[in-house]
């Protein structure tokens, strides 16, 4: 049969537009996916992190996750990211290095920017120069401890009472701490050099074998977290005989400050948040008001008094000042101690 000839024009150019608005049509829909994904991409939210130089489940751990859950509402997610090792300078580090963003802030305690940097021969970053600082987060105070069944032998009642016995009975007395360089041991250098004294270290593989050494009657005193030994001292296992802030603690506030006998003499543990030292100001601040909010909230409160800590927010310039004061105190504390990590 012969195709009449209009009718396969029209039939071609049936089929011509078809294909055109087919064409047309897809790339409309490309156009919209790319666009939707562009929008999806540009309305997905920022996650931050704060970085926590330990492991899991301690206290500066346990609060950082409060924090970070108390700030969502206004600085949105905030996971927590756990880089332990080096003594807290491999998690340091890693801020100091970080993207100066406001979006990777993580923990400065007094081991990574106070005691490390005299501590260690080599140091991965500047405690005095690579940072921000936000705020001041918390401080929980240390405690002399004394085995109870040896201070009652020793007739040991008081900080005064120690001091005497060490004088009239030089070399008698040792002291344990969780190794050489730590809080503890800091403290009881600090302690013998202000007091007069003379007192063996002997150091332990971490705060637990040090405590378990003057529970069993090994070591005579201790210099431990207030918030580690309270337990005991509830228990009548260990005797308190001063707490190492400058004043007295709120957690314990029949027990004297070691500063009421000898005077300005101040060591706790405390920790805060930093950022990496570009990060504009106005992100410092904004971060600040944040972390500030949520550290005087009643119900973050209420937790640290749990953990028997205290919190101490502050601006950043405060902060900087006091982490200033801290890296200069320890200086001194350290290279009278003779402790070194090489």
């Amino acid at each position: 049969m012969t195709p009449v000839p209009g009718f396969v024009t029209i039939r071609a150019m049936k089929t011509s537009c078809l294909a055109s608005f087919a064409a047309r049509a897809l790339a409309a829909a490309s156009i919209a996916v790319l666009a939707l994904s562009s929008t999806l991409a540009v309305a997905q939210p920022k996650v931050m992190r704060i970085i926590v130089p330990y492991a899991p489940g301690g206290p500066i751990d346990v609060t950082a996750r409060l924090m970070a859950e108390r700030v969502k509402d206004t600085l949105g997610t905030v996971i927590i990211e756990n880089r332990p090792g080096g003594g807290g300078n491999i998690g340091a580090d890693m801020v100091a290095k970080a993207t100066p963003d406001g979006l990777t802030i993580g923990i400065a305690a007094v081991a990574t920017h106070a005691i490390n940097p005299w501590l260690y021969s080599k140091m991965p970053y500047n405690a005095a120069t690579d940072f921000a600082p936000i705020t001041q987060m918390l401080r929980v105070p240390n405690v002399l401890v004394m085995n109870a069944d040896t201070a009652k032998r020793l007739n040991i009642n008081t900080l005064a009472d120690l001091i005497a016995y060490a004088k009239v009975n030089p070399g008698k007395l040792n002291y344990a701490s969780g190794g050489n360089g730590s809080a503890g041991h800091l403290a009881g250098e600090m302690f013998k050099k202000e007091a007069g004294i003379f007192a063996l270290h002997i150091p332990y593989n971490g705060g637990n074998p040090a405590q378990l050494a003057l529970l069993s009657g090994q070591v005579d005193f201790n210099f431990d977290n207030l918030a580690t030994a309270s337990a005991n001292i509830k228990a009548g296992k260990l005797k308190a005989l001063a707490v190492t802030t400058e004043k007295r603690s709120a957690a314990l506030p029949e027990v004297p400050a070691v500063a009421e006998t000898l005077k300005g003499f101040a060591i706790d543990t405390w920790w805060g948040l930093v950022a990496p030292a570009a990060t504009p100001k106005d992100v410092v601040a904004k971060l600040n008001q944040a972390f500030v909010a949520a550290l005087n909230s009643p119900e973050a409160k209420t937790r640290f008094a749990a953990l028997l800590a205290e919190p101490v927010a502050s601006s950043p310039e405060q902060f900087g000042a006091f982490m200033k004061s801290e890296l200069a105190k320890y200086e001194k504390v350290v290279k009278a101690s003779g402790a070194r990590v090489d």
